[in-house]
């Protein structure tokens, strides 16, 4: 068993979209829409889904909010420098909401980015995992 994809339902699939592609940098790795249900779904990584876990954005064409509810955590990407990273986000439109620095009560790098619908994207610094 492996996992596969985790599913966000979001309220704009294009701006949700640039946000992970344009500004996260993954790769758009496929997209379909569903009329007849009236949603799309499209699929984005850093790898193909054959190496590993993407997410899936659906986008239900009638809904352009969600809840998140208090159940929902957050994503994590590991990335080379949490520092360089942010800057990144940054200077491409996104929003940082804690900046790169140790996690609490541990010495692990990590900072926390927003998407468009309020997803909150973990960013774990590489080599810094210690707890």
């Amino acid at each position: 068993m492996r996992l596969l994809h985790t599913m966000l339902r979001v309220g704009n699939l294009d701006r949700s979209l640039m946000f992970y592609t344009e500004i996260l940098g993954m790769h758009l790795l496929r997209r379909k829409d569903y009329a007849e249900g009236r949603f799309t779904l499209a699929f984005v990584g850093y790898q193909d889904e054959a190496e590993g876990a993407v997410l899936e954005l659906t986008h239900n064409w009638d809904t352009s909010t969600y809840d998140i509810g208090n159940g929902y955590g957050h994503i994590a990407i590991e990335v080379e420098d949490a520092y360089d990273t942010c800057a990144t986000i940054k200077a491409r439109g996104g929003l940082v909401v804690r900046e790169a620095g140790p996690m609490k009560h541990g010495t692990t790098v990590i900072a926390f980015v927003e998407d468009p619908d309020g997803y909150k994207v973990e960013l774990i610094q590489r080599n810094s995992r210690q707890d």
